[in-house]
């Protein structure tokens, strides 16, 4: 699977996508440019997948990417059971124009 590079090293853009991901699952909407919103839906996805299997494997595994416990809970407590029925599709990314400063393309990305 391929992936941008985001013009980051590598430590920097995992530790950038981790944070993303753990402020969208806490705030349930981000503003971020297009390519970033991008490359988190598709782990983002992957961890409400995780949340619905619910045991106690996937829960390690999300606590393996997100550092923050509390997270964590909201994820497998109110998200997990949300979003049982849903077979896919957990995220939206809503296109808003482009940014003041670099004319850089900026999304909101939330979850359905």
């Amino acid at each position: 699977m391929s992936y941008q590079r985001l013009g980051l090293t590598t430590g920097h853009r995992r530790a950038m996508l981790r944070n993303l991901v753990t402020s969208l699952i806490k705030e349930d909407r981000i503003k971020t440019t297009e390519t970033r919103a991008k490359e988190v839906k598709s782990i983002a996805e992957k961890m409400v997948t995780l949340a619905k299997k619910g045991d106690l494997s996937a829960r390690r595994q999300a606590l393996a990417y997100i550092y923050d416990e509390e997270v964590v809970r909201k994820l497998f407590e109110t998200l997990g059971p949300k979003y049982s029925e849903r077979p896919g599709g957990y995220t939206r990314i809503v296109k808003m124009g482009h940014r003041q400063g670099d004319a850089a393309p900026m999304a909101i990305l939330e979850l359905v």
